[in-house]
């Protein structure tokens, strides 16, 4: 199976959160899961999948995936993502190591936030007594960490490159967006976090510390989106946490990662009949597990599943992908009439896009080939010509025709 994807997502948040877990739950890669801190030193990459539903049934074909899976009408598109060492406070000064914790953030495209919802980790991720700690103080934290690393890179060469941007009138958007390549950061984040801290675009040397945070901090919103995931659930003071985390301006997502790493680990063995995401899931093979086994299975679809209407795993990656990142889902084909491929696979492949992507910036997001001889598109459900700068829609199936060759 090839792999489609093309955005990072980080996972991210103090030690003892509950992070590998997710990690290892998303991918079922290995990773060192350990009830203490700094259990991640080096960052843990792996796939794991977007779930959506196939178009497959739409169209009344059997489809045959090849950059992607299809179960029972549920389409698995990879994206990766990257497990983060711990963040303790001070990270952005080196504490910790957090500065080379830090740094694996700039390719990341979006945030996932895990927290200790029961608030059984303290600031530094030790363990405590659940209800002891304030989860909220993590989500303060880790914003103002990353910030400050920002605020760092940035304050390097701040002076210089805003008398610059002054002179040459070329706006310091200009400047600033070949200075942080590296952070993934594009120039529509640069303007638009200007705009939002209300500051005066044609005089940067002017703007005061003050000026400065706030202009990083909303860029940090805008070019890293976080979301929540308010990891432990099930566990006492979880429930009056996630309340007080929902009136937060972010969106969070209740979750008991060890459920889900627990549940595609007994999949795997084709002990229960489980997809990520599914809201409910079958014991398959009952003589194969134990009483406590069987025990533990039904907790888990007692306190979480059907309480939260999912473990919050996949529903994590999902809201990541489709609401933090805008992607929709599109399906290439070359002959239309069959949906296939031109080795006759039907629905061979689906493509996570930004909305707004019109056909001809997806014909390159294929193959640079294609977009460049680009003519025209054309859609499977109704067969009319789609120009080059018509935007798609979530799940469109089109036929690129070039002037050399059609996909």
């Amino acid at each position: 199976m090839q792999r489609s994807y093309s955005r990072l997502l980080g996972i991210v948040g103090k030690p003892n959160t509950g992070k590998s877990t997710f990690f290892s739950a998303a991918t079922l890669a290995t990773a060192e899961i350990a009830n203490y801190p700094f259990t991640t030193i080096k960052p843990n990459r792996g796939i794991g999948y977007v779930r959506t539903s196939c178009v497959h049934e739409e169209f009344k074909v059997k489809d045959n995936p090849k950059n992607s899976l299809c179960i029972d009408g549920a389409r698995l598109i990879p994206i990766e993502l990257i497990d983060i060492a711990g963040i303790v406070p001070g990270a952005w000064e080196g504490r910790g190591l957090g500065n080379q914790f830090l740094d694996e953030i700039r390719r990341a495209d979006a945030l996932i936030h895990i927290v200790d919802a029961s608030g059984g980790t303290d600031c530094e991720g030790k363990s405590c007594k659940p209800g002891e700690h304030d989860p909220l103080e993590d989500i303060q934290f880790l914003e103002k960490e990353i910030t400050m690393w920002m605020v760092t890179i940035l304050k390097k060469d701040w002076a210089r490159i805003a008398r610059t941007a002054e002179q040459d009138k070329k706006g310091i958007a200009h400047h600033l967006e070949d200075r942080l390549t590296g952070l993934s950061v594009k120039k529509q984040y640069i303007n638009e976090a200007i705009r939002k801290a209300s500051l005066n675009v044609d005089k940067p040397a002017t703007w005061s510390d003050d000026d400065f945070y706030r202009f990083v901090d909303n860029l940090r919103r805008l070019s890293k989106p976080l979301l929540i995931v308010a990891n432990k659930v099930d566990l006492p003071a979880s429930q009056v946490n996630l309340d007080r985390m929902k009136k937060l301006d972010y969106i969070v997502i209740p979750a008991s990662a060890e459920a889900e790493l627990a549940l595609r680990r007994a999949s795997e063995k084709r002990l229960v009949d489980y997809k990520p995401g599914d809201k409910d899931f079958k014991v398959i093979q009952p003589e194969k597990l134990s009483t406590g086994q069987i025990q533990a299975l039904e907790k888990i679809r007692k306190k979480i599943v059907e309480t939260n209407g999912t473990t919050g795993v996949q529903e994590a990656i999902n809201t990541a992908y489709f609401k933090l990142l805008d992607m929709i889902t599109v399906y290439p084909v070359e002959d239309i009439e069959h949906l296939a491929d031109h080795d006759g696979r039907v629905l061979p492949d689906a493509y996570l896009v930004p909305k707004g992507t019109t056909a001809r910036q997806f014909a390159y997001v294929i193959h640079s080939e294609l977009g460049d001889n680009f003519l025209y598109a054309i859609d499977a459900r109704d067969k009319r010509r789609i120009g080059e700068e018509t935007a798609l829609k979530d799940n469109d199936v089109i036929s690129v025709v070039s002037a050399k060759k059609r996909t």
